[in-house]
């Protein structure tokens, strides 16, 4: 009986630390995206045009990946660090533009900033019903 009670204790013990450990772990921080429009491209049956914006959360990164579209980003709020494959680094601040080709791969795009929130408008072409990002190398 003793130790059925050391052995319930225990594992009572363990269950809790880990517990509070999740509980303690702060989530993983996301970007936000809010779409603006979306709309069939007149003269291009299959295509559409996106509007939407994006916020990238203080010290926010995106792993590497491509979007098969034509896009283009404008700065609204903050800054953040773009680079294409190939491309040089840029940081962009509002009112700076960047532009990524359908076969771009895109391997920088983090806020460049570890207190303040980014936030840019994308507008996107692209293969109606196709994602919007695709996981690269």
């Amino acid at each position: 009986m003793l130790m059925l009670a050391f052995l319930i204790t225990g594992t009572l013990i363990v269950t809790s630390t880990l517990m509070a450990q999740k509980a303690v772990a702060p989530p993983m921080a996301q970007e936000t995206i809010t779409e603006l429009m979306s709309k069939d491209l007149a003269g291009f049956p299959g295509k559409e045009v996106l509007m939407y914006t994006v916020e990238f959360p203080p010290g926010f990164s995106s792993p590497v990946h491509r979007h098969n579209a034509q896009v283009s980003v404008y700065m609204l709020e903050g800054s953040v660090v773009m680079q294409v494959r190939g491309g040089k680094e840029v940081t962009l601040r509002p009112g700076q533009s960047f532009y990524e080709d359908p076969n771009d791969i895109h391997v920088v795009s983090r806020n460049a900033s570890s207190t303040k929130s980014a936030r840019f408008l994308v507008f996107l072409i692209h293969k109606k019903g196709a994602p919007l990002v695709i996981p690269a190398k």
